[in-house]
């Protein structure tokens, strides 16, 4: 609560004095601090100290009671007698931006977004708050998803930062934007803006952390842009690069020397906030590939780092990243056969959300996509396609979009008599035309489900076509998971075509991969095909022994699939509408049938 360079009364220093006791007492005495700073106002204060007294108050109330509407009240005085003070900046715009936060979290941002653009046209002769202001109005339009205002906001502080020579801040203006372009799919205008932040992160001379923090923001980039379009081989280098910059970050001492530069006072996260962003990327980048036990390593340390950070720091931020990490993990789970710990987990999403109403808008596409592939591991096929419906109708998001009409086909598939409502779904992700997103993934993705209705359709030789197009193209990415069920799949094409010789060198490459995963699925499924061949072929103890692994795979899974269908979050499957539950009623026990499965 610094006074600024008045030459303050004795009063107010001593008023002032007993404020900043009350305030910083442990626990804090915020009421005796407020009493002590409305105090001011009895000695009719000039407009100075009545504009800081204002601001200093509104600022306790908003950050430390639920007063909000005091607090407003405050801060618009502040806002209002300073505005025609001079040279009295940092208590103008720090009303502005404070109260255009408050004006936020009261739902009023119309009145928010003139009070920034007033601010921001006053402030082109004090650096630091012009930009800072021009980054939280970028901020409020993208929370609005207006993209293209950001975007705009974004383009004016790069070219300011230039002119008042901070390539430095240029630089985080610069990778905002890409951020944002990033997110709205503008890929021709994203590589040429990365390839020149790239050179002004390279040749930005300063401050260490803050030059290594540019440059594991611009790789978060590359590796999200890269990994987006499901590119998990040709990643690597870059996810190798930002896995090096964090080490390098955290060796480094952050220094306390000021930038000459008042442009420069910025930092784009803190340093243990980047640890679990490298972590949260390394864990999208092994699932996606296949490696499901790194993907597992990955996030119990992330998770870990995530809870000590949440004990000291209520940034929101640290809940979206443990809601991503929590997403990716309860994927793999499903794969690897735990089911009931994957619920578990999507009711802690659920109770995540239940604190943040923003949260659980920007997550409810993927939630009800979480339980859309929780139902079809249970085998509740019904509950599975109501799940994908309600995440279609909440996603405006392509890649998303196609990832779970991909899943609700595979739904109709296996149901076997939806045949309108499947072929109307390829049409939309044909793979051979007019594919709706540039995802390599989800691309191999739609062949391997063209494959899969030839199969069941008997129609062999189409089906072959389709599922060497997924192993040309997961081979070229390393996606395991899809080469492991292309395998199978084909594998068993052979078998009923009776060239169980082709079969056996499909089938067991594919066991091997699925053990390596591990895709407990897979391993099921082709267990039972080594079982049959080895039969066929006169292998009494090959056989035995294919027979005996199937056999301990069915237990797993029948086991898991009832511990999972006995909890009582169990009962989400339902959930279609509205917010999440908060209670579940405990289940008698599991009400689906295991027999598809084995």
């Amino acid at each position: 609560m610094a006074t600024g360079g008045e030459s303050p009364e004795p009063w107010y220093l001593a008023l002032l004095g007993f404020a900043e006791h009350f305030r910083t007492s442990s626990p804090p005495k915020i009421r005796l601090c407020v009493h002590c700073l409305q105090a001011v106002f009895q000695f009719k204060p000039p407009p100075r100290i009545e504009a800081r007294t204002h601001l200093q108050l509104g600022s306790v109330l908003y950050h430390h009671t639920k007063n909000t509407e005091l607090a407003r009240s405050h801060l618009e005085k502040a806002w209002y007698i300073s505005q025609p003070v001079a040279q009295f900046e940092d208590v103008k715009f720090e009303a502005a931006s404070l109260l255009s936060e408050l004006y936020c979290q009261q739902n009023l941002v119309d009145s928010a977004k003139p009070l920034l653009r007033k601010a921001i046209q006053i402030s082109q002769q004090t650096p630091y708050w012009h930009c800072r202001l021009l980054f939280q109005l970028a901020q409020l339009h993208t929370l609005e998803k207006d993209l293209v205002s950001a975007c705009d906001l974004l383009g004016v502080g790069a070219e300011y930062a230039r002119v008042v020579g901070s390539e430095y801040t240029r630089a985080l203006f610069l990778l905002s934007k890409g951020m944002l372009l990033l997110m709205e799919r503008k890929l021709q205008e994203v590589h040429p803006l990365l390839t020149l932040c790239g050179q002004i992160v390279e040749n930005w001379q300063g401050n260490p952390i803050q030059k290594e923090s540019l440059r594991v923001f611009f790789l978060v980039l590359q590796v999200t842009h890269y990994l987006d379009a499901g590119q998990v081989k040709s990643v690597k280098p870059c996810l190798k690069q930002l896995q090096q910059c964090i080490q390098t970050i955290s060796t480094l001492h952050d220094d306390e020397i000021l930038p000459s530069n008042p442009a420069d006072l910025f930092h784009w996260l803190p340093k243990e906030h980047m640890c679990v962003l490298v972590y949260l990327v390394t864990v999208m980048h092994s699932m996606q590939a296949g490696y499901l036990e790194k993907a597992q390593k990955y996030t119990d340390k992330a998770l870990m780092q995530l809870e000590k950070l949440k004990m000291l720091d209520s940034s929101p931020i640290l809940s979206s990243f443990q809601v991503i990490l929590l997403e990716h993990i309860i994927m793999c789970r499903l794969v690897t056969g735990h089911k009931a710990t994957a619920l578990q987990e999507i009711s802690q999403i659920c109770q995540l959300c239940q604190q943040s109403p923003r949260l659980f808008s920007n997550h409810a596409a993927q939630l009800h996509t979480l339980l859309g592939l929780y139902c079809i591991s249970v085998n509740c096929m019904d509950n599975a396609e109501a799940q994908f419906t309600t995440a279609l109708r909440l996603t405006t998001h392509q890649e998303l979009w196609t990832f779970i009409v991909t899943n609700l086909a595979s739904v109709y598939i296996r149901e076997g008599n939806r045949h309108q409502e499947l072929y109307s779904l390829l049409e939309r992700i044909n793979p051979d035309h007019n594919f709706p997103v540039s995802s390599h993934c989800l691309r191999a993705a739609a062949f391997y489900i063209r494959g899969l209705l030839s199969f069941f359709q008997g129609r062999y030789n189409e089906a072959k076509r389709f599922l060497r197009e997924t192993l040309k193209m997961s081979n070229a990415e390393d996606l395991n998971r899809l080469t492991a069920c292309s395998l199978v799949l084909l594998g068993h094409i052979f078998y009923v075509l009776g060239n169980h010789r082709e079969s056996n060198n499909m089938v067991v490459p594919a066991m091997q991969l699925a053990s390596k995963i591990p895709d407990m699925s897979v391993q099921l499924w082709s267990s039972a095909l080594l079982k049959d061949l080895n039969k066929a072929c006169g292998n009494t103890i090959d056989a035995h022994e294919a027979a005996q692994m199937h056999q301990n795979f069915s237990q797993q899974l029948l086991q898991d699939h009832i511990a999972a269908c006995s909890l009582p979050e169990h009962n989400l499957i339902s959930w279609t509408d509205g917010p999440p539950p908060g209670q579940f009623q405990a289940q008698n026990g599991p009400t689906t049938s295991l027999a598809s499965l084995l």
